[in-house]
């Protein structure tokens, strides 16, 4: 069974476990107060190129994105996101739970969301009766592979500043989106009020690295983190994987290993003259295969559903990973071309 599930379905980078076992019975302080942690944080401000950041590691995405999301905004205020975004479809209410509504614009294609979608959603929210739009949430790469540009997130900061607005952005996928050739680390650093590089879907066992640049945003931050259940004791745990996750460019090397694998599925599928849900440059790809075509692969292979849009045909996602092999996604290109209607 070769799986194209997620991209967290497999253990860690073999360095990073490496680096786990080595250290092992080293004995460190808790709660993230420990040198390896400290130094992650310092390679982190290099890498973004802000030596003012805060940096703050958590162990998962929606975890991440409801304490920051509940630390930023005030009772009454709300987020901006895409429809598909993950904080209004993929987090079971989870920032609807801390008390913010989030507001579900309509998705450029790609899934983004665009300097237009903020204006209307803030347009549409004018007073004391309604919820205050505050923070415009982003997701790189976005929930269907699609990938911000340096323009567009220019762009969506440009509006942010005029409407009086925070710029988040989820990083999840964000190796795959430096991959692809998106807004780079340096860029989120400068145009982002807060951002969160993912460990979890990028080689490491867990953990997500926030980053928060507005000085607004930083008091009291670690109070939430453990309001919220989220202040590991062992913090170290997150600390030693994002210490080697940015030791000798890991980072980028397990997106562009994860883009170059999903670039030959989407070619050797698109050759075989099956259609899209989406064009992703991303490590996330959304082929629309014949029902009967799927039927002949399921044995072999394992895959999540996105869609259904008709009664014949089926939008998969096909995931690549640090941890996919060519091989893997050779086997998938022959049997769907042995498959073929």
């Amino acid at each position: 069974m070769y799986r194209f599930t997620n991209d967290y379905s497999e253990g860690a980078h073999p360095r990073i476990l490496d680096a786990m076992v080595r250290t092992n019975l080293e004995g460190n302080f808790g709660y993230s107060t420990d040198p390896h942690s400290k130094h992650a944080h310092e390679l982190i401000r290099a890498a973004i190129g802000r030596p003012d950041a805060d940096v703050h590691i958590l162990v998962g995405g929606t975890q991440t994105n409801a304490t920051c999301l509940c630390a930023f905004l005030r009772p009454h205020e709300a987020a901006i996101a895409a429809s598909t975004g993950h904080i209004c479809v993929h987090e079971t209410g989870a920032i609807e739970a801390t008390g913010h509504k989030c507001i579900a614009m309509p998705a450029a294609p790609g899934g983004k969301l665009t300097p237009a979608a903020v204006r209307a959603a803030v347009a549409a929210h004018p007073d004391e009766h309604m919820v205050k739009p505050r923070l415009v949430y982003v997701s790189n790469t976005t929930e269907v592979g699609g990938v911000y540009t340096t323009a567009e997130l220019e762009a969506l900061r440009a509006v942010c500043d005029e409407l009086g607005l925070y710029l988040y952005l989820d990083g999840a996928r964000l190796s795959s989106a430096l991959a692809a050739g998106g807004a780079s680390l340096t860029d989120l650093g400068r145009l982002c009020d807060a951002f969160y590089i993912g460990g979890t879907k990028n080689g490491a066992l867990f953990g997500e690295a926030v980053c928060i640049l507005n000085p607004a945003l930083k008091p009291d931050f670690r109070y939430i983190i453990k309001q919220h259940g989220g202040m590991l004791a062992k913090g170290w745990l997150l600390g030693i994987q994002f210490e080697e996750l940015f030791t000798d460019g890991l980072y980028f090397e397990v997106g562009e290993h994860a883009n170059g694998l999903a670039m030959r599925l989407k070619e050797g599928i698109a050759a075989l003259g099956y259609p899209f849900g989406s064009d992703s440059p991303s490590n996330q790809q959304f082929p629309i295969l014949p029902n009967r075509v799927l039927e002949k692969l399921e044995k072999d292979f394992h895959w999540e559903v996105n869609d259904r849009p008709d009664a014949d045909h089926t939008q998969i996602r096909l995931v690549t990973s640090w941890a996919t092999k060519p091989e893997a996604v050779e086997a998938f290109l022959t049997a769907l071309a042995n498959a073929k209607e």
